[in-house]
């Protein structure tokens, strides 16, 4: 009972934890697609890409528009300078 009304003594601490549920939304929409990577370099690619464009977002970068910048740059940019090419590190 004391951590179920814990929210009542801080204020911090929401009543619910809808805000988490949103964030797991996109996992649990395509955790059947999931399945179908073809292979576990597949699914290796796609945990790269969910990350990187995930760490777009939280760098308030569109990730639509971080992912076309970097597709257009990434074929004459030296390998030994990739990290250029982070969200945190691109200007759009």
């Amino acid at each position: 009972w004391q951590a179920l009304v814990r929210y009542l003594d801080d204020g911090r601490i929401e009543i619910d934890n809808n805000t988490a549920e949103r964030a797991l939304r996109g996992v649990a929409l395509g955790r059947k697609n999931y399945l179908f990577l073809g292979s576990d370099a597949g699914g290796e690619r796609a945990a790269t890409m969910y990350s990187l464009l995930g760490t777009a977002k939280l760098n308030d970068i569109n990730p639509q528009a971080y992912l076309r910048h970097v597709l257009s740059v990434i074929a004459d940019h030296p390998v030994n300078r990739v990290d250029e090419l982070l969200p945190w590190n691109v200007a759009l």
